[in-house]
C-alpha cells in the first residue's frame, strides 16, 4: 500500500510576497532610522533624546531583521 505524500510545512516565509514585505521592512527600518529621528524631533516637537533613543531602536531592529533574512538565506 503506498503511503500519501505529507505536504512539508515551510513555515512564515514560504510565501515570496511575505520576503518580500519583510525585505522592504527592514530596508525602511535601516534607512528611515535617521530619518525617524528627524520626524519625533522637529515635527512632533518631541525631546531630541527620545528622537534619538527611537532612531536608534529602529536601526537595530533593521539590523536584527537583516541578520535574520541572511540566516535564512534571503538575503544573499
Amino acid at each position: 500500500m503506498a503511503q500519501a505524500k505529507i505536504p512539508e510545512n515551510k513555515g512564515f516565509m514560504a510565501s515570496k510576497y511575505v520576503k518580500m514585505l519583510m525585505v522592504i521592512l527592514m530596508a525602511f527600518l535601516l534607512f528611515g532610522g535617521p530619518y525617524f529621528v528627524y520626524l519625533i524631533y522637529d515635527a512632533l516637537g518631541m525631546s531630541f533624546l527620545y528622537a534619538f533613543i527611537a532612531g536608534c531602536i529602529s536601526i537595530l531592529l533593521g539590523l536584527i531583521l537583516m541578520w535574520y533574512l541572511i540566516k535564512v538565506k534571503i538575503i544573499t
